[in-house]
């Protein structure tokens, strides 16, 4: 538990054998795709490739973007459906993110978007390469902590944490291998 409980990191959810397995299947099963979002009225490509999932009619903006949920896969609907079962919750679309390398990454951000909810639980699943997952508290511009995020580790991002935390993978130049990563979340449309 860090954070004062918001943030539950679990660094073995599935083997190493079974998290290289499940990399594969996502790999080749989802249809990745280069996205771009809009910062300051521009439009810029974002450094990863993405895909966004869920059940039908699920939609999610952010950065100026709306995304439309793509049909659920069927490897991404079991994982979703053991997520549920597992932790009782609702969880109905899931974004996929496809790390290249080291000079791929995610900006500065909190997941708070008005169809998140109030307080949302987000679980983020990597798998792959390890990356660093660094933390800052809301307003603030100095990087708090950092998390080294294994693969086949569950990142439960509790009720609360986004409105007081703020989190970002940065780039990480030696890193030559491949991360996919996937946050689960229910979303309110």
């Amino acid at each position: 538990m860090l954070l004062d409980g918001q943030l539950h990191y679990y660094p073995s959810l599935l083997d190493p054998q079974q998290a290289d397995i499940l990399y594969q299947q996502l790999l080749q099963e989802i249809p990745w795709q280069t996205g771009h979002v809009f910062i300051y009225g521009r439009e810029h490509l974002i450094p990863r490739l993405q895909a966004w999932h869920g059940d039908p009619g699920i939609s999610y903006t952010y950065s100026g973007k709306t995304l439309q949920a793509d049909a659920w896969t069927p490897t991404l609907a079991n994982l979703c459906q053991q997520l549920n079962q597992l932790l009782g919750l609702q969880l109905n679309a899931v974004l996929c993110n496809l790390y290249r390398n080291g000079n791929d990454c995610m900006g500065w951000h909190a997941d708070d978007e008005k169809e998140l909810g109030k307080n949302p639980q987000i679980l983020s699943i990597s798998l792959g390469a390890e990356r660093d997952f660094a933390l800052r508290r809301q307003g603030s511009s100095r990087q708090s902590g950092t998390l080294r995020l294994a693969n086949g580790s569950l990142l439960d991002m509790r009720p609360g944490m986004q409105n007081h935390w703020q989190h970002s993978l940065p780039k990480r130049a030696r890193i030559q291998q491949s991360r996919i990563n996937l946050t689960f979340r229910t979303l309110y449309n």
